[in-house]
């Protein structure tokens, strides 16, 4: 888009579409602070003037004025505006995302994908999924490993949203990924996309046990538990594996909840602007004697929903703390051509747990390898004593970097 169009006038109902407070805050002050006298005390009893939040949109305006004259070499103002609305919507949540009236001009990508999910923390990626079987999983890529470029790219220059198009492209394209490894080193995998394989829960019978293994809640995945759970021995144990299951939709989520048993509500969701609305618990089905569950770090959005609601209910829960992705995203057009993607859903456990901040802490830590048996496994820790209530340890990364699990050591610093 020509330098032209972004006119002062522009700037003011861009960054009011956006409510960027916090850029607000952080171009204004140091200027009120150094450039203003301060003010004199307000009378006794005198009521306090409400600060305008808006007030700093002239000092925005100015701010990128004495850039545009002022700078060494002539700056990109296009890319200035954009960095800048992108770096104020990612303070707010990662998933949040702006985009130019030129990506929205962007043709599909194509069908195929690497199998990864991954989540923006500042100059970095987090892997939180990898799909089982797919290219990703081939090339050796693990959740929990750290992206640093794609393509070449920087990934603190990309967006959610340009994150997620460059995992897909074309059948038989390749996309180069700078991963650290184990030990911390800057390492090339470069993997070729391929097309996702539909695959369907899986049902392991086990001694007064039954294990099944949910891939995701897209539509028409309760009709299918329904049927794969339609002769099973509802006085046995059964364990829902939930590790790999990072997608769907709540209304199927509701319905998996109701197959199991689950009554009454299943979440709230809290949006901007209106009333907390409570979800009841779809459909109904018998119970089973005692149902765990397996949580992780691929346990992602719409499955932690449904994993609260289980917990909440007596499920026993093992795994590792899902990462807290319990929220939705919607696009909002802007006046110029472009638009913004804003996380404008969260979703609340039965508890009031905050879903898209904490996840779902397991009563357990069980970390469970590819060859391990799962359903072994949980049926010995069913069977032994219940450890003592104790306080769980929430695992903290710190400001915009990725939450890392113990297998791989911080990155080292790249080079500036």
């Amino acid at each position: 888009m020509p330098l032209s169009h972004y006119t002062i006038p522009m700037h003011a109902r861009t960054w009011l579409s956006v409510l960027s407070l916090p850029l607000v805050a952080a171009f204004t002050l140091p200027v009120v602070q150094q450039g203003n006298p301060p003010k004199p005390a307000a009378k006794a009893g005198a009521k306090a003037t409400p600060p305008d939040p808006l007030a700093g949109l002239s000092d925005i305006q100015d701010v990128l004025s004495l850039v545009q004259q002022n700078y060494v070499d002539p700056p990109d103002m296009e890319k200035v505006l954009s960095g800048g609305i992108q770096a104020v919507l990612e303070r707010s949540h990662p998933l949040n995302a702006y985009l130019s009236a030129e990506d929205l001009r962007l043709p599909d990508p194509g069908p195929a994908s690497v199998g990864l999910t991954v989540l923006k923390r500042g100059i970095y990626a987090s892997v939180l999924a990898v799909t089982p079987g797919g290219p990703a999983a081939k090339a050796g890529i693990q959740p929990g490993d750290v992206l640093r470029k794609m393509d070449g790219d920087s990934v603190g220059r990309l967006s959610a949203w340009a994150l997620e198009r460059r995992l897909r492209g074309p059948v038989g394209s390749s996309l180069d990924l700078y991963r650290y490894n184990a030990t911390g080193d800057l390492t090339k995998t470069t993997v070729v996309r391929a097309l996702p394989d539909s695959a369907g829960l899986t049902v392991k019978p086990g001694t007064g046990a039954l294990l099944v293994a949910l891939p995701d809640l897209l539509p028409g995945r309760a009709e299918e538990l329904k049927k794969a759970l339609a002769t099973a021995d509802r006085s046995q144990t059964l364990l829902l594996d939930l590790r790999l299951c990072e997608r769907g939709a709540m209304d199927e989520a509701a319905l998996v909840a109701g197959l199991l048993g689950a009554k009454g509500s299943f979440a709230t969701v809290q949006e901007a602007g209106k009333p907390d609305l409570a979800l009841p618990v779809a459909g109904s089905g018998a119970p089973f004697a005692r149902l765990a569950l397996l949580v992780g770090r691929s346990t992602l959005g719409a499955p932690e929903v449904l994993a609260a609601c289980l917990k909440k209910g007596g499920a026993r829960t093992f795994g590792e703390r899902t990462p807290g992705l319990g929220v939705e995203r919607s696009r909002f057009l802007l006046k110029q051509g472009g638009a913004v993607e804003l996380v404008s859903r969260r979703w609340l456990g039965l508890g009031g747990e905050k879903l898209d901040r904490q996840g779902v802490t397991p009563e357990q830590v069980l970390r469970l390898t590819e060859t391990d048996d799962a359903l072994a496994k949980v049926l010995t820790v069913l069977a032994s004593p219940p450890p003592p209530p104790k306080a769980v340890a929430q695992e903290k990364a710190p400001e915009g970097s990725p939450l890392m699990p113990p297998h791989v050591v911080a990155p080292k610093k790249p080079n500036p």
